[in-house]
């Protein structure tokens, strides 16, 4: 679980909550035709604007973006250069008995496709095709997020022009202007606390976790490739340890 992330929105909204509380106190700031103008119409426009499947996967990895945590990157360079020094030592068909220890489906099919004597051309076409795949799914999953942050704003301002035109029929009754004003200003409130406080983080953690994984695929690809090939496991670790900053660059060969 991603710590940082979820204590970040708990401090923000406690410390709006807070303002709230010390300021005219949180009861005027419940409006429930504003909840549904708001919460209401950005779900069903939302709804709207996707399939139904692709509307539930990106809920899915929305509810996950603080949850996934990806594989690390030295530790899985230190278990493709036990592969090689494996392949190297015992031949590639031994890999065949490691399969139980990869984790990640992309590196088990990789190293199976490398096991089976597949052509090197047809092992990276198949797993490029599968990295772009995912890549592509990773945004429209994204996307899903992103149109929260568009909708629920948009959904703040028709709250508020409702609000104003319902003030301006009432201006000769003092007693509705305030009912009616508050309308036009809590939606706008609602739709920014929505698409920035919640929205934006999740959108943003969506797409830093998609470049994450896509890089520890990358590195996958890079490694199973170098094992096909049969290179020796001190160019292995070489090729792949560039993949991190000089700082994270470790050697099982020192």
């Amino acid at each position: 679980m991603d710590i940082g992330s979820i204590v970040g929105i708990a401090i923000t909204a406690a410390l709006v909550l807070w303002s709230l509380i010390i300021g005219a106190g949180i009861g005027p700031y419940v409006d429930f035709p504003s909840v549904l103008i708001v919460v209401g119409g950005t779900i069903g426009i939302v709804m709207a604007s996707f399939p139904i499947n692709r509307l539930i996967t990106g809920m899915k990895a929305m509810a996950k973006a603080f949850v996934f945590i990806p594989l690390s990157a030295q530790k899985l360079i230190e278990q493709l250069v036990d592969f090689a020094v494996k392949a190297r030592r015992d031949g590639i068909l031994s890999l065949e008995s490691e399969e139980e220890n990869m984790r990640d489906e992309f590196l088990r099919k990789g190293i199976r496709l490398a096991v089976d004597g597949t052509e090197p051309e047809v092992i990276r076409s198949i797993l490029e095709t599968d990295l772009e795949n995912m890549a592509e799914r990773h945004r429209s999953n994204a996307e899903v997020a992103n149109m929260f942050i568009d909708i629920a704003p948009a959904m703040g301002m028709i709250g508020t022009l409702i609000g104003l035109v319902a003030m301006l029929l009432n201006m000769s009754d003092p007693s509705a202007i305030g009912p009616a004003m508050s309308v036009a200003l809590i939606t706008t409130f609602y739709g920014s606390v929505i698409a920035n406080m919640f929205a934006t983080p999740i959108y943003v953690k969506i797409r830093n976790r998609s470049a994450e994984e896509e890089h520890i695929r990358q590195i996958m690809l890079a490694g199973i490739m170098a094992i096909q090939s049969g290179d020796n496991p001190r160019i292995v670790e070489q090729k792949l340890n560039a993949y991190l900053p000089p700082s994270q660059r470790k050697s099982q060969f020192d």
